[in-house]
């Protein structure tokens, strides 16, 4: 895997700076800080948290997680039970918010993606924000399935033929496989148009002015300002050969982080944080959601297709521009340890118990191995 000289670029490449961006992909968000801006070949400086619970997040295949030694007079926070306890209750309210009844066929296509497993990570990250602020998490719980529905139909369309053609999904036939293409593209529109109706309708223990501020919150992070934005710019760069790092990110920060921004946004506003609180979370997620990819692409080249429950390789195959095609595997990793301190460090201040989650998750994040 061909490597590339940080020193070239680490000054000027910026994930906020919109001035060093092609004029053809403007960024339509606003970015105010630089993961990368004290980032050398070295090995990334740590942080300490003196003030915050310090989770090692270390998930095995067993998706357990190795936490560092604490305070013995202060319980560790556990990160495994947590993790179980919200996917069987986001699970729960999954299956009963998709109901299997007529037409038939479509609502089958539907449960068979949505209900497949996964880690539920962008609902835990909705919920613990919503309880970060003193929410309930019955307040959050149908912004939290909304997400995954999303999500659910994001990975439906990118498995077609006309996208990145893929045969495996979690471990099992792609929807489109099972079902054929037309049904699922049916079923994402299904699981897209759902999600919405679903935040408006079952939404309890907000305020309206709440509510409709988180519909519109992820609204954004699927059109032309999110994920959809994201995918028409990685499609289009197929096989181009002089994209760079600006590039790549704006593909991921769309495609990829968008997502992860709303769940985390949608659970901060929805739990009643103010506005300058929820843009912290807001910097937090991006940070946390273009670690997301980058450790993807990590992975997708250093782990095999039984591993990961998903085709391996297929970026490499697709000739699609990759963190590790650009920077190499070490410095994939590094820019990853980077992200992930600095997404840490904005959530200082917080209540160290209620930011727990938030700060296992993130770690849990950067060191999954699937």
């Amino acid at each position: 895997m061909a490597s590339v000289n940080l020193g070239c670029w680490v000054q000027s490449y910026s994930i906020v700076n919109q001035a060093s961006r092609s004029k053809s992909f403007p960024l339509p968000r606003s970015f105010q800080f630089n993961p990368l801006k004290n980032l050398s070949s070295s090995t990334p400086r740590t942080r300490s948290f003196t003030s915050l619970p310090t989770i090692s997040a270390v998930l095995t295949k067993e998706d357990t997680v190795k936490e560092e030694e604490q305070d013995p007079q202060k319980p560790s926070f556990d990160f495994k039970s947590y993790m179980v306890q919200k996917a069987s209750i986001v699970n729960q309210a999954l299956e009963s918010a998709v109901l299997l009844r007529d037409p038939v066929k479509i609502h089958e296509a539907m449960r068979y993606s949505l209900l497949a497993g996964g880690k539920r990570v962008r609902p835990a990250l909705c919920l613990a924000a919503c309880e970060l602020f003193g929410g309930q998490e019955s307040m959050a719980m149908p912004a939290a399935c909304a997400v995954e529905m999303i999500h659910t139909m994001s990975l439906i369309h990118d498995d077609l033929p006309c996208m990145d053609n893929d045969d495996l999904r979690r471990g099992k036939p792609t929807n489109h496989k099972v079902f054929g293409e037309d049904i699922a593209v049916l079923a994402g529109d299904a699981l897209l148009a759902f999600a919405f109706e679903h935040i408006a309708v079952s939404t309890v223990g907000v305020t309206p002015g709440r509510t409709v501020r988180a519909i519109g919150e992820l609204a954004k992070s699927v059109g032309t300002e999110g994920l959809v934005a994201g995918q028409v710019v990685d499609i289009n760069s197929e096989g181009l050969t002089d994209v760079g790092l600006d590039h790549l990110e704006f593909i991921h920060v769309h495609k990829t982080a968008a997502l992860l921004e709303a769940a985390v946004v949608l659970g901060a506003i929805l739990g009643g944080g103010c506005d300058e609180d929820v843009e912290r979370l807001r910097k937090f997620a991006r940070y946390v959601g273009l670690l997301f990819q980058v450790v993807d692409d990590i992975l997708d080249v250093t782990k095999s297709s039984k591993e990961l429950g998903k085709t391996a390789g297929k970026d490499l195959v697709a000739d699609k521009v990759t963190f590790p095609k650009l920077m190499g595997i070490e410095k994939s990793r590094e820019f990853a340890e980077k992200l992930k301190s600095d997404a840490l460090e904005l959530l200082q201040g917080f209540d160290p118990d209620k930011a727990a989650p938030l700060i296992a998750l993130a770690n849990y994040i950067a060191y999954r191995q699937n």
